[in-house]
């Protein structure tokens, strides 16, 4: 994808995970990117690591509005601009509703829906001024398929949806675009603790959980200009997982 050499990009929860995926496969195409992780060494570990000068490593919490304005200061003094907005940053919880105590459920409103809130607030005003940004939102097939025992990790990411959709009309004009992309089982420590993948997903119509890379790659496209007719969209990468799993 020629048309992303050069672009900045901001990637939350960046430094592992389906983030470090996409910090690594975006810079291989010629991508600023930024690596924006809680802990920095963490960021700065896997800097070292891709050894590219494309990539920036910094702190960031997402839930904290003093972190995103560090971000957004330490980044527009190193480029100038930010093309694209990867909110990636998230955490999973299951447990029945009933056993789910208060302060879990506000942690997870706060990474995964005020992450979310705070990162766009602080991003599209910078966007606005360039007339032109793509803001990517990883949310989860949980937000409209949810597994028994996720209700709190759910409705958060039902509420990204929401809000990403309704900020998708509010900014359209000024030529950003907000997109979503759904990943089911990824092979990440998430889904497969310690790399061991669950049986059933050789029953899902592709017969194989998902790669990290495999998200980065839908990241990649809703970066670019190649979809740039694309807005408020929701991307499914789930292996055809909530079409129904195979019988034999």
């Amino acid at each position: 994808m020629n048309s992303l050499k050069g672009k900045v990009v901001i990637v939350t929860g960046s430094s592992r995970g389906q983030g470090e995926a996409q910090v690594r496969y975006l810079s291989s195409l010629g991508m600023h990117v930024v690596i924006g992780a809680r802990v920095l060494e963490d960021a700065k570990k896997l800097a070292d690591e891709i050894g590219e000068d494309n990539v920036f490593p910094i702190e960031l919490d997402v839930t904290r509005e003093k972190d995103w304005q560090n971000a957004k200061d330490a980044v527009l003094d190193r480029f100038g601009k930010v093309d694209a907005l990867v909110n990636n940053a998230g955490i999973y919880q299951n447990s029945p509703l009933i056993n789910t105590s208060l302060a879990d459920y506000q942690k997870l409103i706060q990474v995964n829906q005020i992450g979310v809130f705070l990162g766009m607030q602080t991003i599209i005003p910078i966007m606005s001024e360039q007339k032109k940004g793509s803001i990517i939102n990883i949310v989860s097939i949980s937000a409209f398929a949810p597994l028994d025992g996720t209700a709190a990790y759910a409705s958060t990411k039902a509420a990204v949806v929401a809000m990403s959709k309704a900020t998708a009309v509010e900014v359209g004009p000024k030529g950003i675009r907000v997109n979503i992309i759904h990943p089911g089982g990824i092979k990440t420590n998430m889904a497969a603790p310690d790399g061991e993948v669950p049986d059933f997903y050789s029953n899902t119509p592709l017969g194989r959980i998902g790669l990290p890379q495999e998200i980065a790659q839908v990241v990649a496209f809703l970066a670019s200009d190649e979809s740039s007719y694309c807005t408020g969209t929701e991307i499914v990468v789930d292996g055809g997982l909530t079409l129904g799993t195979r019988l034999d």
